[in-house]
C-alpha cells in the first residue's frame, strides 16, 4: 500500500464576484497545490471554490469537492471527486477535517467558521487576505499569513506533512 498524498483544504467565499485578486489567487493556489501532487478538498462550488479547482484541473491535479447539499449537478465544473451531503453549512466541518492543512482565501462568515473548525482540531491554516483573528483586544496568532498563492501553499504542505508525522 502506497503513501497518501497530502490533503490541502481550500476555503474561501462561493461569491463569482469576489474582490480582485481573489479569485486569481484562489487559483493560483489550487495550481500550487495540483503541482505539488497534493489533493485538493473545499466545499465544491462557485467563487474561490471554483477557482481553486480550476487552477489544480489544469494541472492534472486531484480535486473533491464537499458539497453542502444532495445534489452532485451543484459541483463546479472543475471538481473530480463529487460528494454530495445534505448537510448545508455543517458540511464544512468534513471540508477542513478532510484536510492536513487549510489555505483560506479571503472569505466571509462560512470561511471564518472553517478557519475556526479547523484551528479547534489543530488543523493548521495558512491565510492570504482572510480574516484576522483577536480575543480580548489580544491578536490571535492561529493564521499564519501569506502574501503569494505558491507561498501559502508551500506553508500548508509543510505544516500538514509536520502535522501527519506528529499523528504517526
Amino acid at each position: 500500500m502506497g503513501v497518501s498524498p497530502i490533503h490541502i483544504a481550500v476555503v474561501g467565499a462561493g461569491d463569482d464576484d469576489a474582490p480582485t485578486g481573489v479569485l486569481a489567487a484562489a487559483e493560483a493556489v489550487g495550481r500550487a497545490v495540483g503541482e505539488a501532487g497534493a489533493v485538493l478538498v473545499c466545499g465544491g462550488r462557485g467563487g474561490v471554490m471554483e477557482a481553486a479547482c480550476r487552477g489544480a484541473r489544469a494541472v492534472g491535479g486531484l480535486t473533491v469537492g464537499i458539497l453542502p447539499g444532495s445534489d452532485p449537478a451543484e459541483a463546479n465544473p472543475y471538481v473530480e471527486v463529487v460528494v454530495p451531503t445534505g448537510l448545508g453549512e455543517a458540511r464544512n466541518a468534513l471540508v477542513v477535517r478532510a484536510g492536513d492543512a487549510v489555505v483560506a482565501v479571503d472569505g466571509g462568515y462560512g470561511t471564518l467558521s472553517e478557519i475556526a473548525l479547523a484551528l479547534v482540531a489543530g488543523i493548521p491554516v495558512v491565510g492570504i487576505r482572510t480574516w484576522e483573528l483577536a480575543r480580548d483586544g489580544k491578536p490571535d496568532e492561529g493564521i499564519e499569513r501569506v502574501d503569494d498563492p505558491a507561498g501559502a501553499v508551500a506553508l500548508a504542505l509543510a505544516r500538514g506533512r509536520d502535522r501527519g508525522s506528529d499523528r504517526s
